[in-house]
């Protein structure tokens, strides 16, 4: 295996750890990082949705206690079955929805100008957010979300299927438009992602399996590995982070980012790859 080709698959791991969990688009991030590394062919995306598998585990790994305390209440606990179900159907826009438009979103917009695009909208929809008033918040937890309440927000995580937007930030920054506290929004968004990038990584590899060979394994494998380092990182700060803090720094960071990517890209001082 090409060492450059591994270095490659370790930076991309990294980026996608770093930012699937913060408002700031795990998948753009990896449009733009892929054109700077000429790791952006067929194959190349496969490897950016399998390796959110490895951004999940983290997830998996820091939220185990409530997910494990959910699994053993299920039989006996009313909120705990009510959790799962808003859960579940929180996931099944994006299976209905990515079903239907995956592939004609992927033919068309997974391009470095719709990503800048997409960051500077997504950074002033943050600012927006971020100015309502105290009063707003109807939901101060995750188990106090109604059945209406994940639907809702499921159907606005479809918006990340627009590379650029950000599930992450689709799911945390319509949550507190919708009345979830800062808190219950991002706690939602993380345990949705579990099925939704789990889901979405399987289908990709079934479905462009032909893609694939055993001389994969190791490009696959480091992408997971670093993947799963820096996001349970990542997750483990944000958390903290929210306690005391809003996202409008995130907003100006895409504002910002998709200024630089937009001018680079008409000044031909970056050749992004289309």
């Amino acid at each position: 295996m090409d060492i450059v080709l591994l270095a490659k698959a370790a930076i991309m791991g990294i980026v996608e750890g770093l930012t699937e969990f913060l408002p700031i688009s795990s998948t753009g991030h990896l449009i733009l990082a892929g054109s700077l590394l000429g790791f952006d062919d067929d194959k190349a995306k496969v490897f950016d949705i399998a390796i959110q598998t490895g951004a999940i585990f983290a997830v998996i790994l820091v939220y185990w206690q409530k997910i494990h305390s959910t699994i053993v209440a299920l039989p006996r606990q009313p909120k705990a079955r009510r959790f799962a179900l808003n859960v579940l159907i929180g996931f099944l826009p994006a299976v209905v929805l990515g079903l239907l438009f995956g592939k004609a979103i992927k033919a068309h917009l997974f391009t470095p100008t719709v990503v800048a695009s997409t960051f500077i909208i997504g950074g002033f929809i943050i600012l927006w957010a971020e100015k309502r008033p105290p009063g707003s918040v109807r939901i101060e937890h995750v188990d106090d979300m109604t059945p209406w309440d994940a639907l809702k927000v499921g159907l606005v995580q479809c918006f990340a299927m627009i590379p650029g937007t950000s599930r992450s930030g689709s799911t945390i920054i319509g949550g507190m438009l919708l009345g979830l506290s800062r808190k219950a929004a991002t706690d939602f968004s993380f345990f949705l992602a579990i099925p939704t990038l789990i889901g979405a990584g399987v289908y990709s590899l079934y479905k462009e399996r032909a893609l694939l060979s055993a001389a994969d394994i190791p490009l696959f494998a480091v992408g997971l590995l670093f993947s799963f380092l820096s996001a349970w990182l990542c997750v483990r700060w944000l958390l903290r982070y929210i306690s005391t803090h809003d996202f409008v720094p995130f907003a100006w960071y895409r504002i910002a980012f998709g200024i630089v990517v937009l001018a680079t890209a008409w000044s031909g001082v970056v050749t992004w790859a289309e």
